[in-house]
């Protein structure tokens, strides 16, 4: 019996290479649209590097996928993205504000004003506490009287429970003595001996304080008159506002 012919192959479609080229199209379409992506803040050098492609591998000039030329000079430059308030940040600045308001109340109400003066920072509010207070000259020995002051001031942190930090500073005179080597040990050790008095003497716990020396390289005013280092040379009481800590025992 005679084998049947098998039917010739059918034939038609799209050629072999027409399947290549379109994936070549799709590859380039996602390439450039990648290069987009990151051309946000270099439109120009993004705009060059397209048409070199797009000339190359088509082999003839092609429009720029740009709808408009962007004159050199003129790269648009996109506005910062704000960043909006947080609860955390709110909850801080709440803080700030009723610390300070309830410091400065207390130093009024006391009439301190003639030797401490009050501010506040990113880091929360500042008792300023003039050196002539505390110190002689050249000394970090607390002088008998200074205990007045350090008592109220003890009164005011102690109705609340934030970190305190003592900070020492001087004036830019130089100082070389066999104890002061410099005006950062006299910063230093003006701060600790403040931290020692509110710790060995009025209990506070040493967890919640800590002491810093910063010398004359802080100074509030720029040293240029007796009256700007009489300034300068001070202990402030810095108290920390966290917003992790337990809202405020005003009491």
């Amino acid at each position: 019996m005679p084998r049947k012919k098998k039917p010739p192959a059918a034939s038609g479609g799209s050629p072999a290479w027409m399947t290549t080229f379109s994936d070549l199209m799709t590859l380039l379409l996602t390439f450039f649209i990648l290069l987009f992506s990151f051309s946000t803040l270099d439109a120009i050098k993004f705009k060059n590097v397209a048409s070199a492609l797009q000339s190359v591998l088509l082999g003839e000039a092609k429009p720029t996928i740009f709808p408009n030329d962007i004159p050199p000079g003129n790269i648009p430059i996109m506005d910062p993205i704000p960043v909006p308030a947080t609860d955390e940040t709110e909850t801080i600045d709440n803080e700030l504000t009723i610390l300070y308001e309830m410091v400065m109340k207390f130093v009024e109400s006391e009439n301190m004003q003639a030797n401490i003066t009050v501010s506040k920072d990113l880091r929360g509010v500042i008792i300023d506490i003039n050196e002539r207070v505390l110190f002689d000259s050249g000394k970090a020995d607390l002088k008998p009287e200074s205990k007045v002051v350090l008592e109220k001031v003890y009164e005011l942190i102690s109705q609340f429970e934030n970190e305190l930090i003592i900070e020492g500073h001087t004036d830019d005179n130089p100082i070389n003595t066999a104890q002061f080597p410099s005006n950062w040990e006299l910063s230093v050790i003006r701060a600790v001996n403040v931290l020692r008095y509110f710790t060995e003497v009025k209990n506070i716990s040493p967890t919640r304080i800590s002491a810093a020396g910063y010398g004359e390289y802080q100074p509030m005013e720029m040293d240029d008159t007796q009256v700007d280092k009489a300034f300068n040379r001070r202990v402030n009481i810095l108290i920390l506002v966290d917003s992790n800590k337990e809202d405020l025992n005003i009491g």
